[in-house]
């Protein structure tokens, strides 16, 4: 039994009614080797059947339940990121002078590194290097 295509038949009346028509020849050429159409073209050729004329109305009450059937696709809307956490220059001022006086303290090093990397310091974290400048720096 011959499996009857709808939109193959409406797309090859209108091509052929409308050859010059490069809408409707992609249409037909992307069905034919991809073998389907997006919700947006189906809905693009139920347009130029309804104003061709050339397609009855049953066909084209077909072409629209077909439509229907197809999922309706939406973009994501995009994340809005956080605003970056300001940098206290005071901290790295700090951080810096401890470490030009004392190149391996461990702590001050870790420190730089999580600030130069933009992670955000906790208040235990700075009220350490405060504490360190004060304590290293007199």
């Amino acid at each position: 039994m011959a499996e009857i295509n709808i939109i193959l038949n409406i797309l090859e009346t209108l091509v052929k009614a409308l050859p010059n028509n490069a809408f409707l020849s992609s249409l037909h050429h992307q069905f034919c080797n991809i073998g389907g159409l997006s919700k947006k073209q189906l809905e693009g050729l139920y347009a130029k059947a309804e104003t061709s004329g050339l397609i009855s109305s049953s066909t084209l009450a077909t072409l629209d339940a077909i439509i229907k059937k197809k999922p309706n696709r939406y973009k994501s809307e995009l994340i809005k990121k956080a605003p970056e956490p300001l940098k206290d220059e005071s901290i790295a001022i700090d951080l810096q002078a401890i470490i030009t006086k004392f190149p391996q303290h461990k702590m001050a090093l870790f420190l730089q590194s999580k600030n130069d990397h933009n992670d955000p310091l906790t208040e235990a974290e700075k009220a350490a290097i405060k504490r360190l400048a004060k304590l290293l720096l007199k």
